[in-house]
């Protein structure tokens, strides 16, 4: 049993165990079945199955799947549309500048990468594992960690049928422990099992805060006369401007279809600042406009960033279990891309772990495994941009074009970077400023052609929750919202959660926070930017969120 639990529990041993069926977790499973067929290997995912929750841009860098599966052009992964035209703006109201192409470094360059879905990419990788004989349990929401003495041993998945008091109801299953000689954790960003190991073996001493983002997605089937696939498109500047830092990427796809995604930095302090209001607002400049009148939304999600890079990488692992992938924060902020870096760390601790099996050796640190995120392909990738963020937090968007623009490039010519390592300092939450100090802001109703409301929108998230279940969105006090949110902050939890989970009731005693926990799409932005610091999320019940087509 795990410690603390007095539920009984079926166990099942494996050598390896990985949660999370993502680019960085389906990668490790592959990569143990190619070293030695005969390890036994488990992903547990807790969407309903393989891609419903991933979200991701995507233009993919394919170093990773070139490592993994060299002949993936051949088995018929879906990346196919390569970049044929990169573009960069900076927007204002009614008009935009274009930065040409020519200053930036090379590592900027999108060009021999492909637009993805990465969704999709990774039901591709499933079946790729499951041909090794990987087993893949999707539905199974793993909701705790499995300690034999210092050691993580395994996790508690698949527990269904609690009731919303968390008692169990007449259909209740404990779920199975699912045991490991390692346990590798690629849950995503701001997973509850990372955090978790994150806490309580004080992995971040010594490192910078994690930062974040939160990235809103919505995919357009536009005019065909208006699709160019293989066209890059990024944006920063309107219409955020000074409230937040952030910008914006439009990719087309195959098929006439255009992603078009808003990304706004969670280390803004105004908290009168509305994300999703942004996102929406965005689509109105005449240069997206334009691109999307006649066409029409056929999806939308929301999902939390890792943007501290080099600095915020905490220590990975711990004894019996390692951190991949966002789980870790391996984005490269700049670049806009992390699924390689995703996929790279997951052969990588593949690699250790495979190796530390062979030598007779369970539940001790994967320290080749840190070695190896840190010395090599993935450092290299990060070490140099280390900087383009923390100058855009603290001297803005011009500062950091210029500013960061020369510290790549140095970088990227010698390897060594002029600027040293600037911190990030704050934590989101910690940024968050008090609303006396603050204009609001009003944002315009949205029109229902390009613009839309959030519970509108989260309905082509195609998300479900059962509503009997405990909310898995834990207030560590109840009575914080109302009485210190509100009169100090506003109640940002209004603004900032991009599916509308939470409100501010009026009733005739006053005012009264409500949890809408049915309409969240898995974002953790609550978890990350709430200013006390006082929302906890954690798993509800297996197959239980967005379902994700192919974002």
């Amino acid at each position: 049993m795990s410690e603390g639990s007095q539920i009984e529990r079926e166990s099942m041993d494996y050598d390896v165990v990985v949660v999370g069926g993502g680019p960085a977790g389906l990668s490790a499973a592959i990569r143990l079945k190619q070293i030695n067929p005969e390890l036994s290997v488990v992903v547990l995912e807790k969407g309903s199955e393989i891609g419903a929750h991933i979200l991701s841009g995507a233009v993919l860098d394919t170093s990773g799947l070139d490592r993994l599966i060299p002949d993936w052009k051949d088995r018929g992964a879906p990346v196919t549309t390569e970049v044929q035209e990169d573009n960069f703006y900076i927007l204002g109201e009614a008009g935009q500048i274009r930065v040409p192409n020519w200053p930036m470094p090379p590592l900027m360059s999108n060009h021999g990468k492909y637009i993805v879905s990465m969704g999709n990419v990774c039901r591709w990788l499933a079946e790729q594992a499951e041909a090794l004989e990987v087993e893949v349990f999707p539905g199974m929401a793993c909701s705790a960690l499995v300690y034999d003495g210092g050691r993580v041993a395994g996790v508690v998945a698949g527990e269904m049928g609690l009731e919303a008091d968390g008692k169990p109801g007449p259909n209740y299953e404990p779920g199975m422990e699912l045991r490991g000689k390692y346990v590798l954790i690629a849950e995503g960003v701001r997973g509850s099992l990372a955090k978790e190991l994150i806490w309580k073996y004080s992995l971040s001493d010594g490192h910078d805060p994690q930062k974040f983002g939160i990235g809103m997605k919505e995919i357009w089937e536009i005019d065909p006369k208006k699709a160019r696939p293989g066209t890059v498109t990024h944006t920063m500047g309107w219409p955020l401007g000074k409230n937040a830092g952030g910008g914006s990427f439009i990719y087309h796809l195959e098929g006439n279809q255009v992603v078009v995604g808003f990304v706004v930095h969670l280390n803004y302090a105004n908290p009168h600042v509305y994300p999703y209001m942004e996102f929406q607002r965005f689509k109105h400049h005449p240069l997206v406009a334009e691109l999307l009148e006649g066409g029409k939304r056929v999806a939308y999600g929301a999902r939390a960033i890792s943007e501290g890079g080099w600095q915020s990488i905490p220590k990975l692992t711990v004894p019996g279990a390692a951190l991949l992938g966002c789980s870790a924060g391996l984005v490269n902020v700049p670049r806009i891309k992390g699924n390689h870096n995703a996929m790279l760390s997951g052969i990588a601790a593949a690699e250790a772990a495979a190796a530390a099996i062979a030598a007779g050796r369970a539940g001790d640190e994967l320290t080749d495994y840190e070695a190896e995120v840190r010395g090599g392909a993935i450092g290299k990738d990060l070490r140099p941009v280390r900087n383009v963020k923390p100058i855009w937090s603290k001297l803005g968007l011009w500062a950091s074009l210029a500013l960061g623009g020369f510290d790549m490039w140095v970088a990227n010519l010698t390897g060594w970077n002029p600027l040293g390592s600037w911190k990030h300092g704050k934590t989101d939450a910690e940024a968050t400023g008090k609303a006396a100090d603050h204009k609001p802001i009003a944002y315009p109703k949205p029109d229902g052609k390009l613009s839309f409301d959030r519970l509108t929108n989260v309905s082509f998230s195609f998300t479900n929750h059962e509503e009997s279940q405990p909310c898995h969105l834990r207030l560590r006090d109840p009575s914080i919202p109302i009485r210190v949110n509100l009169p100090e902050y506003a109640e940002p939890a209004q603004r900032y959660c991009p599916a509308g989970v939470y409100e501010v009731i009026e009733d005739q005693d006053g005012p009264r926070f409500q949890i809408n926990f049915q309409n969240c799409v898995h974002c953790k932005t609550c978890d990350i930017k709430d200013p006390s610091q006082n929302i906890n999320w954690t798993t509800p019940q297996g197959g239980d969120g967005p379902n994700y087509p192919n974002m």
